[in-house]
């Protein structure tokens, strides 16, 4: 397999200095310059050599010189327009065998279409923090062909996603990834391996798609939206706004086997898709 020369802290500070880059909280820009992290992440997500990956906010180039040896093609989304011109430049100087592979889209990952990812079928990514989310929900609605991922994100989001029903960190993020994924934790990220040092922590997360329950998705977020939006109350009471009234709610919960009296967080995205096919009709 083809290396590639991976940057590290002096490289990701001359490269920042020579784009006149000065990295913002806005678009949530925390650069990797640690090359045994990266080779972590490439490890941690068991990428076939046929793979297809998109990486979301390539930055630098520090992920993406480690992603190119060990699969097919890299997909790079970067907002950025700067940084989208800079990228392909670095990877022909640092692994010049490997340019080929790599394909730049200039743009917002929430924002991405299928057409501009051919044939994606892994995302691998440092995700802003700030969109950490709803750029992993776009994206597997986006991409059907997208079967697993690992995405490193805020530690606190990282718990979130991967909650199972009835946790504390359960919640809507959880929810929504279930219907079309089951994620796990990794492990942490240390601070010290971005520039600048944020001030949270970092976690991978992995996830692998599977089937989701009969339904349809968008009616089904619906109600999870309005679950969670008052998750102290039962159910009863937090749905009679998307049943017409609580007798409505309580008769679409029970119809669906579901305790009208339990609170949001105690039910599976299973659990949410029959309440949804069970929503009374106006």
């Amino acid at each position: 397999m083809t290396d590639a020369r991976l940057l590290g802290p002096a490289e990701v500070r001359a490269l920042a200095e020579e784009l006149g880059i000065r990295p913002t909280k806005k678009l949530g820009q925390n650069f990797v310059h640690d090359p045994n992290t990266v080779r972590r992440i490439v490890r941690a997500a068991e990428l076939a050599a046929d793979d297809v990956v998109v990486e979301v906010g390539p930055g630098l180039g520090s992920l993406t010189l480690a992603l190119l040896p060990a699969v097919a093609a890299v997909h790079a989304v970067e907002i950025d327009p700067v940084l989208a011109a800079r990228l392909p430049h670095t990877v022909a100087d640092r692994a010049p065998s490997l340019v080929g592979r790599l394909t730049v889209v200039t743009g917002d990952a929430l924002r991405v279409r299928a057409a501009a990812l051919p044939g994606a079928t892994a995302l691998v990514a440092n995700l802003p923090y700030n969109v950490g989310v709803p750029v992993v929900l776009n994206l597997l609605a986006e991409l059907p062909g997208l079967r697993r991922g690992l995405v490193m994100v805020q530690a606190e989001v990282a718990e979130r996603l991967a909650a199972p029903p009835g946790s504390r960190a359960y919640g809507v993020p959880s929810a929504k990834l279930a219907w079309f994924a089951a994620a796990r934790r990794v492990g942490p990220v240390p601070r010290a391996v971005f520039w600048p040092v944020p001030g949270v922590d970092s976690g991978l997360l992995a996830f692998d798609r599977r089937d989701p329950p009969p339904g349809d998705r968008v009616a089904v977020f619906e109600l999870v939206d309005a679950a969670f939006a008052q998750r102290r109350k039962s159910l009863r009471s937090a749905l009679a706004g998307w049943a017409g009234s609580p007798a409505a709610a309580e008769a679409a919960l029970r119809a669906a086997g579901v305790d009208p009296m339990t609170r949001a967080e105690r039910l599976g995205i299973e659990d949410f898709a029959r309440v949804a096919s069970a929503r009374p009709r106006t």
